[in-house]
């Protein structure tokens, strides 16, 4: 018997057990013995890269090592991805440290919501545990697809009063007692408007962390009937809401669409000034729970001062060498036609993961990296705090792998450099296990604390210049005639681009096309061909394309939020090229 953790990128943190070589889910407060879709595609998945490969031709792990030994220096850039959790893939910023060379930093995906909340609490994104959302009388699903990102948690649920607020009918918006299907990258106004209407009802509670008169200033400085005509919601739907967070334990589980913009941080510090205006904070079954950071708290070994780049717009042509480890940029990254441009042009570009991917197959120097499944690790988790051991299963891998571990890779390198100061594997690896209090993260006993707060009381927006606005049209039925948002969530049984892929753009039926037609969709910065999905829960005025749809990312825009050093994936709008 064995016992390790799942180390896929999602909120569950799940423990795994392995029984003679047959896996099944851990006796964990979210898994209670089942595994995921996702993790049983993980361990079938027949794309693994098996072999190390350099220029074309397969050759060991000790020559394709000294090819990498041979072509790292300064001016070598290292790319990581997120989509394995253990704490052991950040080894590799030692090895960059020592070279003197450039780390790609920041998020993807969720920094400008992180900077949102960090901004009004001044300080730590701490997130709330399964068992005290469980305690809530009312819980606020927002932008948050739980039954696809968070399924584990759908058991804290049960009996709960639920508000949803998405553009797509989800599967746990069709069973909220409100649904508020606003229009995208509306939510920061809709956070404004309730918090206007809630201090006009004197619902405000007692707050001795900031001064309320400055969210009530900034938001009187909209017009009441323009931000509801630019939501798309009513009077009437405000009013319901309100009467639902009238209650004194409400949770708000936030989902990283409603940041996929410029203003994302703004979205997240407006929706968490509304929960402290009305008292839910600092209690149990209270809060505003985002993606929290699964090392605050924890000393990390490998955070090291190197020189950097953003993530979103790694300029990789401007270094003649580029490791890609565990991501998959040409496809992930926004603007992705010209970041292959780019790709195309680096004269070292080495690959080092565990499945063939767009990225892999441009690499001149391949690295098979072995799985989660197959080596020693820590996994944090950014949803219960628990920190949970990976031991490597003995027997699990469906293929001969010729691979290596994070730690393995650097230590190999370090030796063909000359480099010293390399500890041993299992002294970073404890280091981690014994900052543990009781099998959890020292920031679990301060998950409800925050000394400050500061109110948002003001927005820069140039996307959409809000006050300005003066003919919205209201409602689904009537949309600006072939100009839709887009929007990227994630898909049910994948994680972006791993394992099941797709070619389904979804339309509402109301646009004219049926199922399965061929169709072509485009904005400033590309275009994409696929097959009509009708999907009659999505508003008229969107078109979903999800996260691993192929070429999705050739439509999305370069450009980072204003604060949080993120990508603004929604922040476009397609055509359908008629």
């Amino acid at each position: 018997m064995i016992q390790s953790a799942c180390g896929l990128d999602c909120y569950d943190a799940c423990s795994i057990v392995s029984d003679n070589g047959k896996l099944k889910g851990g006796e964990d407060s979210f898994t209670n013995g089942a595994l995921c879709s996702v993790l049983n595609k993980y361990m079938s998945e027949g794309n693994r890269i098996t072999t190390p490969m350099v220029d074309g031709k397969e050759v060991s792990m000790e020559e394709a090592l000294d090819e990498v030994a041979k072509v790292l220096d300064s001016d070598s850039l290292l790319y990581r991805g997120s989509g394995n959790m253990g704490v052991m893939q950040e080894v590799t910023n030692l090895l960059f440290k020592q070279l003197n060379a450039t780390i790609a930093n920041e998020s993807l995906c969720d920094g400008a919501g992180n900077a949102g909340i960090q901004e009004g609490r001044g300080g730590a994104n701490r997130v709330l545990t399964p068992e005290h959302i469980g305690k809530a009388q009312v819980v606020v699903v927002w932008g948050r697809n739980i039954d696809t990102t968070n399924s584990h948690l759908m058991p804290y649920l049960e009996g709960k009063k639920l508000v949803v607020i998405d553009p797509i009918a989800t599967a746990i918006a069709k069973r909220a007692d409100i649904h508020l299907q606003i229009r995208p990258r509306s939510d920061l106004y809709l956070a404004l408007l309730l918090s206007r209407f809630a201090m006009m009802q004197d619902m405000q509670a007692d707050c001795d962390l900031a001064d309320v008169e400055d969210l009530y200033d900034f938001s009187r400085g909209f017009r009441i009937k323009l931000l509801m005509k630019h939501i798309g919601v009513s009077a009437d739907d405000i009013a319901k809401v309100l009467e639902l967070l009238a209650h004194e334990k409400v949770v708000h589980l936030v989902g990283v669409g409603v940041q996929k913009y410029s203003i994302g941080d703004a979205v997240l510090r407006a929706i968490d000034s509304l929960a402290v205006l009305l008292g839910h904070y600092g209690i149990d079954g209270c809060g505003v729970s985002y993606l929290g950071d699964s090392k605050l708290g924890f000393d990390n070994p490998f955070s090291v001062k190197t020189k950097n780049v953003s993530r979103v717009d790694a300029p990789f042509g401007e270094f003649k060498s580029v490791v890609i480890q565990g991501a998959n940029p040409a496809h992930s990254m926004p603007n992705t036609n010209a970041v292959i441009e780019e790709l195309e042009t680096v004269e070292n570009l080495i690959y080092f993961g565990t499945y063939h991917n767009e990225s892999s197959k441009m690499a001149r120097i391949v690295i098979p990296a072995l799985s989660f499944l197959e080596k020693s690790d820590v996994r944090l988790s950014y949803s219960d705090y628990t920190i949970k051991p990976m031991n490597p299963i003995e027997c699990i891998s469906m293929h001969q792998v010729d691979g290596i571990s994070e730690y393995s890779f650097t230590q190999a390198i370090f030796k063909r450099l000359g480099f010293e100061g390399l500890k041993d594997e299992m002294e970073y690896i404890n280091h981690y296990l014994d900052q543990a209090i009781n099998g959890l993260s020292p920031e679990a006993q301060n998950m409800l604390e925050f000394d400050e707060f500061e109110f948002i009381e003001e927005v820069d927006d140039a996307f959409e210049n809000i006050k300005n606005l003066t003919n919205i049209k209201r409602g689904k039925k009537v949309v600006e005639e072939n100009n839709f948002w887009l929007l990227t969530p994630k898909a049910k049984h994948s994680i972006n681009s791993q394992f099941k892929r797709s070619d389904a753009i979804e339309i509402h039926s109301s646009h004219g096309y049926s199922e399965g037609d061929n169709i072509t969709i485009t904005s400033e910065y590309g275009s994409l061909s696929g097959v009509v999905k009708i999907n009659d829960d999505i508003r008229q005025d969107c078109i979903v394309v999800r996260a691993n749809v192929n070429g999705v990312n050739a439509l999305t825009p370069p450009i980072i939020s204003n604060e949080g050093n993120s990508a603004c994936y929604q922040e476009v709008k397609v055509e359908i090229e008629r």
